[in-house]
């Protein structure tokens, strides 16, 4: 057996191993372009829940500051390469976004006959809007996002984004997203929800609710429309925290509803989305391979046709769940992943 060892734990998730020196808190609290290099035995810990922490072993402290809306960290990681964390919950990481990305963005593209115009919810660090840019037919994505500070932190960190933020086809608007969309004169082809977990203190749970897809967003969808959402931690053990009801109250708005899973190594969990219709969805393997090799520029990481319907296929205590769940989501009964929120990010 391995030699036991704690773990101190530090403010906003920093931590280093017993025995060693601490992380100065000066380096903490560095300005925006400081980009210090921090001693070989640094953590990082997430709290996933109250008797459960994710940690990671850090190189460096790329970036620390705080928005008028939550706190942004920027690491760079042993393990996972460089990663943006939110109010110390991690976000996005260099080595395997693209799994979360081309789950979220590409599925509804693919089902969708011939989609034009998308827009996400959300999406700061600019990955939803690079993957859109890859479909040919796509001619306008708008983002709206209410953290200026994020947005422009991404645009100048995350180089991987560079051109998505440069291209004609963006439309960005920092506002809140739910009135973004209640404002917008336009119906899209696609809507996606790229927004961060609900959790208990943040408004983002709003955005889950049946009352604003049902009298907001549906009818911002043209007839063929798609609408799809991140739906939040998918694992045999977590999936009833919120992903379970975000899909019983999709279903009570839309006429088809289809979930599907991938695995995130850096989130430590299975995670799931959910993608509604009032036209069916088709997820045929040999259908969706075709789409690919003609409606998109370069090549998928992760995604092709069969990936895409395996990840459909839930184990049976998972699809169990899905099927007795009678949780409607609304802003009296709301359902929050553990942690508390202090981001505004609606």
């Amino acid at each position: 057996m391995g030699e036991a060892v704690e773990l101190l734990q530090y403010s906003n998730g920093f931590c280093n191993m017993n025995g060693h020196h601490e992380i100065n808190e000066g380096l903490l609290m560095m300005n925006r372009e400081s980009y210090p290099v921090i001693n070989h035995e640094s953590w990082f810990e997430e709290e996933i829940d109250v008797d459960l922490k994710w940690s990671f072993a850090l190189n460096s402290v790329l970036h620390r500051g705080r928005s008028e809306y939550q706190d942004i960290v920027l690491l760079d990681t042993k393990r996972f390469g460089k990663v943006l964390v939110l109010d110390g919950k991690m976000q996005s990481a260099e080595i395997d976004e693209f799994i979360y990305h081309e789950c979220l963005i590409h599925p509804s593209l693919l089902c969708h006959p011939n989609p034009k115009s998308m827009f996400i919810m959300g999406g700061g660090e600019g990955s939803a809007v690079r993957e859109a840019l890859k479909h040919k037919s796509i001619e306008k994505v708008v983002m709206c996002d209410i953290d200026e500070e994020v947005v422009d932190f991404c645009r100048r960190h995350l180089s991987a984004n560079k051109e998505a933020f440069s291209s004609s086809k963006l439309d960005l608007v920092i506002n809140d997203a739910k009135v973004g969309l209640e404002e917008s004169k336009e119906k899209f082809d696609i809507i996606v929800g790229d927004l961060a977990d609900p959790v208990e203190g943040g408004p983002c749970y709003q955005l889950y609710t049946k009352s604003f897809y049902e009298k907001i967003l549906k009818p911002k969808l043209n007839d063929s429309g798609i609408f799809v959402t991140q739906a939040g931690p998918a694992g045999v053990f977590t999936h009833k925290e919120v992903f379970s009801s975000i899909y019983n109250t999709i279903r009570q708005v839309f006429k088809y509803v289809m979930v599907y899973t991938a695995h995130v190594p850096s989130f430590a969990d299975t995670w799931g989305w959910v993608m509604a219709s009032d036209q069916p969805l088709c997820v045929d393997a040999a259908i969706i391979d075709k789409k690919i090799q003609e409606r998109i520029k370069g090549e998928l990481d992760y995604l092709n046709g069969a990936m895409l319907y395996s990840s459909t296929i839930l184990n049976k205590t998972i699809s169990q769940s899905l099927k007795n769940e009678t949780h409607v989501y609304s802003e009296e009964n709301a359902r929050f992943i553990p942690g508390h929120g202090v981001a505004y990010c609606i």
